[in-house]
């Protein structure tokens, strides 16, 4: 008996040695892997972009890769803000699965002024990569770099063609040409507002074109929200008369639609920064406008009574998206206050004293 429980210990003790040895030499995901860190192109690099060169890849971007402690399938992302804004609401350039991201001049440039930017103005950039294995573990983050980009001005759209045209304001009915344009504000990532009204007793139909032909178009996809190339009509329910900021992105075939009300709040206005003035559209003159009593101060356009999509002054104005920047008003009276975000993404308001 006291052999064969020697012989037990034995092959116990044998059993938690390969156990050990196992869990020591299989994989593991590193506690510390390191942030990814940028080494080309140099901080501070300064680019002036050129139409003529739109189809030229502008920077080729590199990094060094954090390493999980297995061969770990990394996903890695190149995200863009204003210098000193923190990536508060960061731009995605693109994604990669190697480390390395390349742009062209014509793609940087539709980004450059979706965001914000002037043409034929520098403007200094972060940029900045982040490093994603799974959406349970966080994301390694780069130090960002700063980058100086002067763009020109062009924009590339994609265009909504349906059967509201006729009713909204815009032309004929399914005609690319007459159709409300979306500007490029990322890599093939389109934004805009609609206004639609449904004054007809069947569903609101549309679709979204490359350009203002049907050479290529974009249907519903395989479920709401989804969209394909050779997708049947986009429908809407009968009713739905609105202003509608629509988002397209062709890279994941995608898109959203949300309905907004526009206001004005800030310490110019009667309510402060807690109550909204709500603004009426002007299907006409395609603008949003309100005439209210306001003091010396300051205010923004929001949406829906929520800073989710919200405006701020860009200068000279024009209006930025989540701008810090808050809209003067220099002196107390009677204003008519408007704003157009009929011509993406150049969009602009005035203040009228009365």
């Amino acid at each position: 008996m006291k052999k064969i429980g020697i012989l037990i210990i034995s092959i116990v003790s044998a059993l938690m040695v390969v156990s050990c040895a196992t869990k020591r030499n299989g994989p593991y995901l590193s506690a510390n892997p390191g942030n990814p860190s940028i080494t080309s192109p140099s901080d501070g690099t300064t680019y002036t972009l050129n139409k003529s060169n739109a189809k030229d890849t502008l920077f080729t971007m590199k990094w060094s890769t954090p390493n999980y402690g297995y061969p770990a399938a990394v996903t890695y992302t190149v995200e863009m803000d204003n210098q000193g804004d923190n990536f508060a609401n960061p731009v995605k350039l693109g994604t990669a699965n190697l480390p390395s991201f390349s742009i062209t001049q014509g793609d940087m440039n539709s980004v450059l002024l979706g965001s914000g930017l002037k043409p034929d103005q520098a403007a200094t950039m972060d940029v900045r990569v982040t490093a994603s294995v799974s959406d349970s573990i966080k994301a390694e983050v780069s130090n960002p770099i700063s980058m100086v980009f002067t763009p020109y001005s062009n924009y590339t759209y994609i265009y909504v063609p349906g059967n509201y045209q006729v009713y909204s304001g815009y032309g004929s009915a399914w005609t690319p040409s007459d159709a409300p344009p979306l500007a490029m504000t990322g890599v093939n990532v389109f934004d805009g507002y609609v206004y639609i009204n449904d004054t007809q007793d069947s569903d609101i139909e549309f679709k979204f074109t490359k350009d203002q032909t049907w050479n290529l178009a974009w249907g519903i996809g395989s479920s709401p929200g989804t969209l394909s190339s050779t997708g049947g009509n986009i429908t809407m329910p009968t009713d739905s008369s609105g202003y509608y900021k629509i988002h397209v992105d062709v890279n994941a075939l995608t898109y959203t639609i949300t309905k907004t009300t526009w206001a004005i709040i800030g310490d110019a206005t009667a309510g402060g920064w807690n109550t909204d003035t709500p603004m009426t559209y002007d299907p006409t003159k395609k603008v949003w406008t309100v005439t209210t009593n306001l003091t010396a101060g300051s205010i923004k356009f929001r949406a829906n009574g929520s800073w989710d999509i919200n405006y701020g002054d860009g200068g000279n104005g024009s209006l930025v998206f989540n701008g810090s920047t808050n809209i003067s008003v220099p002196a107390a009276g009677n204003y008519t206050v408007t704003m157009d975000l009929s011509n993406p993404p150049l969009y602009t308001y005035s203040l009228k004293k009365n």
